[in-house]
């Protein structure tokens, strides 16, 4: 092995030096100790490239470069993060899971930076100007693995393709009445939080009013969004209730592939590079799960240093879902898309001025370790709605 080799990463941070020492613990501990330090290092762009020059025969045999990335991705998160204008912290209230173990929450301009037993697990972003609708991004485990792809993606560890489509974990549809909501060309503007952030009984719930417009920005639907996040003995468990309301106009959704609750898993999850999909019917491979209907599909890695993401599809929806699922990384929970999965006739399902279509998904973001999955399931059915979600 050449231990000269270098490995680049992009970071948004500058780092004069990182210290490998042993393990990957050690140095995020020394990082933390020296957090205090950054202050005085000097200011560079917003995209900064750091190179790790892999010298020692330890530190080259043992990081690959997504471990690397991670390691990058992971480090900011062990100090306090900076103080912003906007930001507050939501205290878990005195009856719930205590800090150490149960939610946190960190409020900024854009995003909700929530964490886990101290660890950072996922970032809910309600603005951004790319990507006009809310998302999940940097979903990962309590561990630090990484279990959605990074967003954005780290040239020459991630697949790049699809940035700002597949951005985590997320709501899209790519027709609402003759609206691309997919492709980022229509909007689902956060108007608000309707309720804030609050951790009761070891859940973090919160819940969102979004306003749909046009591919011209005009307004025509709303959007009610429902968040539970729940811990559980393999991960984290987010459940996503989402109300339409035609309250101006009658609107209709159409038939394709790129309609419902999608994930995009971590690039060394993905069934090209050795990762598998597996569906409540029994069914494995992208292929063999494409259009067909399921209550859930869990797409994973192998290996010790792996994880997954589970999807799930209320029995509650309208019906079933048909499963977008690629290879390269993508699935998604699809009620809509019948022609486009081959199953049958057109579909279009119509709302009607005044009225609520309603639906609920899933995503369990899981460790490595075997479980059972018709229990994760049951266990996601029975999370109650909010008040929002009668």
């Amino acid at each position: 092995m050449n231990h000269d080799r270098t490995i680049s990463v992009s970071l948004r941070i500058a780092l004069h030096s990182v210290l490998l020492i042993g393990s990957a613990q050690a140095a995020m501990a020394q990082f933390a100790d020296k957090s205090a330090d950054l202050k005085a290092l000097p200011r560079v762009p917003r995209e900064f490239e750091i190179t790790l020059l892999a010298r020692e025969p330890l530190v080259a045999e043992t990081l690959t470069p997504q471990q690397v990335a991670d390691l990058a991705a992971f480090l900011p998160s062990m100090r306090t993060p900076l103080a912003v204008a906007s930001t507050r912290t939501t205290a878990a209230p005195a009856n719930s899971t205590s800090s150490a173990t149960g939610f946190g929450v960190e409020e900024q301009e854009d995003r909700l930076r929530i964490s886990l037993s101290r660890r950072p697990i996922v970032d809910f972003v309600f603005r951004d100007e790319k990507i006009p609708r809310p998302y999940f991004a940097n979903a990962r485990l309590t561990s630090g693995v990484q279990v959605t792809r990074h967003h954005p993606p780290i040239k020459d560890v991630d697949a790049v393709d699809h940035d700002t489509m597949h951005p985590g974990v997320w709501l899209g549809f790519g027709d609402i009445s003759g609206q691309d909501f997919w492709r980022n060309k229509a909007a689902m503007e956060h108007v608000r939080f309707v309720t804030a952030p609050a951790i009761s009984d070891g859940q973090l719930r919160f819940s969102t009013e979004c306003r749909l417009k046009t591919n011209s920005r005009e307004p025509f639907c709303l959007l009610m969004n429902d968040f539970t996040l729940t811990a559980r003995p393999n991960g984290w468990l987010l459940v996503w209730c989402a109300a339409f309301r035609a309250d101006q106009r009658e609107i209709v959704f159409g038939d394709q592939e790129e309609m419902g609750f999608g994930a995009r898993v971590a690039t060394p999850f993905t069934e090209n590079n050795g990762g598998m999909i597996r569906s409540s019917t029994g069914k494995q491979s992208t292929k063999e799960t494409w259009g067909q209907p399921a209550q859930w599909c869990d797409y994973f890695g192998s290996g010790p240093q792996s994880g997954g993401i589970m999807l799930m599809a209320s029995d509650k929806n309208f019906r079933d879902s048909w499963w977008h699922n690629r290879d390269y990384g993508v699935f998604v929970a699809n009620p809509f898309g019948r022609e486009a999965m081959k199953q049958g006739a057109r579909s279009a399902i119509t709302v009607s001025k005044g009225e609520t279509l309603r639906l609920t998904f899933g995503a369990l973001i899981h460790d490595h370790r075997e479980f059972d999955r018709g229990v994760e399931f049951q266990a996601f059915q029975q999370i109650p709605p909010t008040a929002t979600q009668p």
